[in-house]
C-alpha cells in the first residue's frame, strides 16, 4: 500500500461535499498586503514573479479552513460571500504564504480570523447572509438500534477471563 505524506495528500474530498467557492483572490491578497509583499512570499522559484500554484494552495487552504468552521452553522456554498468571510480567508492565506514564519502583525490577524471563525461555529457570531437558513441544531438525543446480545452470562458460563 503506498504511503502518502501530509504534503501529497490534499483534502479534495471537500469538493464532493461542497462545490468549490473561492472566498479570496490574488487581487484581494494584493489589496491587503501590497504587491511587493505578496511577490516576496509567493515567489518560491525566485524568478521575480508570483507563483500561481503557491497562491492557489494558500487560497485553497483558507477556503477549506473557513468551510470547516462556517459549514457547522451555514449551508454552503454561500450565494454571495460575506465581506467578513473574505477578510478571514485573506488573513489565513497570507499567514500560510509566510512559510518561513509570519511577522507578528500577520500572526495576530490570523489568530483573530481563527477566533472569529470559532465564534461562528459556536453560534456567537452570525454572518450577514441573505436567504440562507442555518442548519437546525440537534436536541442532543442520540438514537440507535443494535442487534440482540450474542454473548450473555449464560453463553459465557464456564469461560474464565485471563
Amino acid at each position: 500500500m503506498p504511503h502518502h505524506s501530509a504534503r501529497s495528500f490534499s483534502p479534495h474530498f471537500l469538493t464532493f461535499l461542497v462545490p468549490p467557492v473561492t472566498y479570496a483572490t490574488l487581487a484581494d491578497l494584493i489589496a491587503r498586503a501590497g504587491e511587493s509583499e505578496i511577490r516576496q512570499i509567493a515567489d518560491r522559484d525566485r524568478d521575480g514573479e508570483i507563483d500561481a500554484d503557491v497562491i492557489s494552495e494558500a487560497l485553497e487552504h483558507a477556503d477549506n479552513l473557513v468551510n470547516g468552521y462556517v459549514g457547522t452553522k451555514y449551508s454552503l456554498p454561500f450565494a454571495s460571500v460575506p465581506d467578513l468571510v473574505t477578510t478571514w480567508a485573506i488573513d489565513i492565506a497570507r499567514h500560510r504564504l509566510h512559510y518561513q514564519g509570519p511577522p507578528e502583525y500577520v500572526e495576530e490577524d490570523y489568530k483573530r480570523a481563527i477566533a472569529s471563525l470559532e465564534k461562528v461555529a459556536r453560534g456567537q457570531i452570525s454572518l450577514p447572509v441573505a436567504g440562507v437558513e442555518t442548519p437546525a441544531s440537534s436536541s442532543g438525543t442520540v438514537m440507535f438500534s443494535a442487534p440482540d446480545e450474542v454473548f450473555d452470562a449464560r453463553g459465557l458460563r464456564g469461560w474464565k477471563c485471563l
